[in-house]
């Protein structure tokens, strides 16, 4: 007798559209977590986690969702949030796993594992998709073992790999704002390297709102601009549920990219210009007015 696949995906037909049940995983440097959700993308069962095997391999990545999957309410498709670049399932870059990672189809071999349809993206890129409003440009930054980073622009998102851009004094932003610099330097030098980093953003995305999310948000004391916002670690699941139905999927293509960027980069030297216009004004009502004696 064939085995039964462990999402009981016949279960399903007798399910109507609205009942069907998504597996939302969430690969991190650290844990590994997954919850099944509603079509609404409410959770049906509690959040699983099971620690990342360290240096982990693809196998044992596959393995651990494998169980974390057993463990949830029964589901009939899944997104998962991966911390590296991917492309077409494919994976590209994994900077915070193990080896093996480079070249791997992952979209496939969960396929074949979970014995339904899967679709994975960054998991930066998933944890803004359960963020952003879906109007004007919004970014989303995440700090946990790395730092994840995707911009949206009415909606349509645009994949960063900001982590291992310069930053600060020849540093990268991962040198800088990653676990291990929160360990080798402290909460309050993090904090301003973190106030440093918003700072340089702002200036060179002028987004109208910034999303931050990752484990190591609690850590963050420093005041917030009104535009930014701390979102739950949940949300890393909860925007699976936006892979299959809604903001962000598709993600744009290489031409579309650039179009977006451009026009980001045009509505920030808009603002610019309409800053040093107002400044200007303001300094010569300044000089015309009639000075008192």
């Amino acid at each position: 007798m064939p085995k039964q696949p462990i999402t009981r995906a016949n279960d399903t037909a007798k399910r109507s559209p609205e009942q069907v049940l998504t597996l939302a995983v969430d690969v991190g440097g650290t844990g590994i977590k997954a919850q099944t959700l509603d079509a609404d993308g409410k959770p049906v069962n509690e959040r699983k986690r099971i620690p990342t095997p360290k240096k982990a391999t693809p196998q044992e990545v596959i393995d651990v969702i494998k169980q974390l999957a057993s463990d949830c309410v029964p589901f009939s498709r899944a997104s998962v949030g991966f911390p590296g670049v991917i492309k077409d399932g494919v994976v590209y870059t994994a900077a915070n796993l193990g080896k093996g990672w480079v070249g791997y189809e992952l979209e496939a071999a969960l396929k074949k594992t979970l014995r339904c349809p899967v679709r994975i993206a960054n998991d930066a890129d998933v944890q803004g998709m359960g963020s952003v409003q879906g109007s004007g440009i919004e970014m989303v930054i995440t700090l946990g073992t790395g730092v994840g980073s995707v911009i949206f622009v009415e909606g349509h998102r645009v994949h960063l790999e900001l982590a291992h851009h310069p930053f600060h004094r020849g540093k990268t932003y991962e040198e800088e704002l990653g676990v291990r610099a929160l360990e080798k330097k402290g909460k309050k030098k993090w904090n301003q390297m973190l106030a440093e980093a918003l700072s340089d953003l702002a200036q060179t995305f002028n987004y109208d709102r910034l999303y931050i999310g990752g484990g190591n948000t609690k850590y963050i004391k420093i005041d917030l601009p009104s535009n930014v916002k701390i979102v739950s670690n949940l949300v890393g699941l909860l925007g699976g549920i936006k892979l299959w139905t809604g903001v962000g999927t598709p993600p744009l293509s290489p031409a579309a990219r650039v179009r977006t960027l451009s026009r980001a980069a045009a509505d920030g030297r808009q603002k610019a210009q309409k800053s040093e216009s107002d400044s200007k004004s303001g300094l010569e009502a300044a000089q015309s007015a009639p000075s008192k004696s």
